[in-house]
C-alpha cells in the first residue's frame, strides 16, 4: 500500500509540475502585455506634459476680485505660515479676500487666524452653520465660504500649504488671459531628507505630471484641492456640490468634472513655477496611508468614467508584479520547481527594471519643472514600496475605512 501510495503521489507531483510549466508562458505573456500597455500610457503622459506651454504672468493691471478659501481643522501648527505667505502676495490687497472656515477645531486654529484679522482675513466657524452630522465637512465648509464671498474667482488651498509671492498674480493673469471656468494648478510636497517624505514627494510629483497631461489633453478630470481656481458663476451654474455632497472626499476632482461637463473647453492646467503651492508630507506612515486611502475611495464615485480603464491597468499591473515573487516563493521543493521559480524571479526583476526606467523617463521633465531632480536617485529604491502601497490603498479605498482629521470615514 505504501509503494502504491508513493506512486500515486509521484504521479500527482509530475502532473502538477507539467501544469505549472504549461502556465509559465501564459503568466509571462499576460504580464508582458500589461507592461506594454502601461509603458505606452506612461510615455504618452510624458509627451502630453511636454506639450504644455510654461506660462509667465504679465504685468497687466489685474481687475478680478478674488476670494481665497481655506478649510481648516486642527491646523494651529500650520495655518500661520499659510496666511503669512498669502498676505505677502504681490496682488493688490484690495482685490482679494481670505476666508478661513474653522471645522470644529479643538486646538488654537481660530486664535491663530484671528491674529490676522487686520489683514482682512475672515474666520468663519462651521459649527455656526451646521448642527447635523455630515459625511463631507470640507465640502460644506467651502460651500458656506462661497455663500459669504464677494469674489468672482474662487481659489482654494489647504491650511498646511504655503506659496511664493507671485502665486495669486500668476493665477489671475492666466485667468484674465484665457478665461477658463476651472484652473488646476501645480502642487509640490516640500520634503525633508526622511525616506517617507521623499517617497511622498516622488509619488505626488508623478500624480502632478499625470494631472497636467490629462487636463491638457482633456482625457479625464484630475486636480488637487490645495491649488484650485474656478469662476463663482461656473460653480453656481453646475449646482456647486449638489449630488456629490454625501461623498467624504472629492471636493476637487468631482467638482472639476461637473464644471468640465458644462464647459469642456474651459478647463485648463496652469503650468507655471510661480503658481506652485508647497505642501507638507504626512509625518507618519499611518497618516500617509489614510490620506491615500481617502484619495482612492473617490474612484468609484467618479462620473468621469474615462479614468477607470487607466486605474484598472495600473492596479492590475502592480498586482501582477506583486504576485510573481509570491508565486516563485511557493513554487519550491524540487529541482524542476526551483528552475521554474528562478525563471519567474528573473522575469519579475526584468519587468521591475523596465517599469522603473519608463517611469523615470516620464518623471524627469516633471522633476525639472518642480526643481526636484535631486530626489530622482531615490526612485528605484522606492519602487517596491510603491507597488505595495498602490495595491493596499486601492483595495482599502474600495472596501476599507480611513481616519481623517480624527474622523472615521467609510
Amino acid at each position: 500500500m505504501c509503494i502504491r501510495q508513493q506512486c500515486k503521489n509521484l504521479t500527482f507531483l509530475r502532473r502538477t509540475l507539467v501544469r505549472h510549466r504549461n502556465m509559465e508562458p501564459i503568466l509571462f505573456v499576460t504580464a508582458f502585455i500589461f507592461f506594454i500597455v502601461y509603458a505606452a500610457l506612461i510615455i504618452y503622459y510624458r509627451h502630453c506634459w511636454q506639450q504644455i506651454s510654461t506660462y509667465h504672468s504679465t504685468d497687466k493691471k489685474p481687475i478680478t476680485k478674488v476670494t481665497i478659501i481655506i478649510p481648516a481643522r486642527n491646523e494651529a501648527e500650520n495655518i500661520g505660515q499659510c496666511l503669512q505667505s498669502i498676505i505677502q502676495q504681490t496682488y493688490p490687497a484690495e482685490l482679494f479676500e481670505v476666508i478661513v472656515v474653522d471645522d470644529h477645531s479643538t486646538d488654537n486654529t481660530a486664535g491663530v487666524v484671528q491674529c490676522f484679522a487686520k489683514q482682512h482675513i475672515q474666520c468663519l466657524f462651521l459649527k455656526d452653520f451646521v448642527t447635523d452630522n455630515l459625511n463631507s465637512y470640507k465640502k460644506k465648509a467651502i460651500e458656506i465660504a462661497i455663500s459669504q464671498s464677494t469674489g468672482d474667482l474662487i481659489i482654494t488651498t489647504d491650511a498646511d500649504c504655503f506659496m511664493g509671492g507671485r502665486w495669486l498674480q500668476t493665477i489671475v493673469s492666466f485667468y484674465e488671459e484665457y478665461r477658463p471656468a476651472f484652473i488646476a494648478a501645480p502642487v509640490s510636497i516640500n520634503c525633508n531628507n526622511r525616506f517617507l517624505a521623499i517617497f511622498q514627494a516622488l509619488d505626488f510629483m508623478t500624480l502632478q505630471g499625470i494631472t497636467g497631461a490629462s487636463v491638457h489633453k482633456k482625457m479625464y478630470s484630475m486636480c488637487n484641492g490645495a491649488n484650485l481656481a474656478y469662476e463663482k458663476n461656473a460653480y453656481t451654474e453646475v449646482g456647486g456640490f449638489k449630488g456629490i455632497d454625501n461623498i467624504a472626499s472629492g471636493d476637487d476632482m468631482l467638482l472639476m468634472h461637473k464644471i468640465y461637463q458644462r464647459y469642456p473647453d474651459r478647463v485648463l492646467f496652469l503650468k507655471s513655477k510661480d503658481a506652485i503651492v508647497q505642501t507638507k508630507p504626512m509625518n507618519t506612515l499611518n497618516k500617509f496611508f489614510n490620506q491615500r486611502i481617502r484619495w482612492a475611495s473617490k474612484a468609484e464615485k467618479y462620473n468621469d468614467k474615462r479614468i477607470l480603464p487607466v486605474l484598472i491597468i495600473v492596479y492590475f499591473f502592480n498586482l501582477i508584479l506583486l504576485a510573481l515573487p509570491i508565486i516563485a516563493v511557493f513554487s519550491n521543493g524540487t529541482n524542476s520547481f526551483l528552475h521554474y521559480s528562478f525563471s519567474i524571479i528573473q522575469y519579475w526583476f526584468l519587468l521591475l527594471v523596465l517599469k522603473t526606467l519608463v517611469e523615470i523617463l516620464f518623471l524627469f521633465p516633471v522633476a525639472v519643472f518642480f526643481e526636484k531632480r535631486h530626489i530622482l536617485w531615490w526612485f528605484p529604491l522606492a519602487q517596491p514600496f510603491h507597488i505595495l502601497y498602490t495595491i493596499a490603498a486601492g483595495w482599502l479605498g474600495k472596501f476599507g475605512t480611513y481616519t481623517w482629521k480624527s474622523r472615521i470615514v467609510k
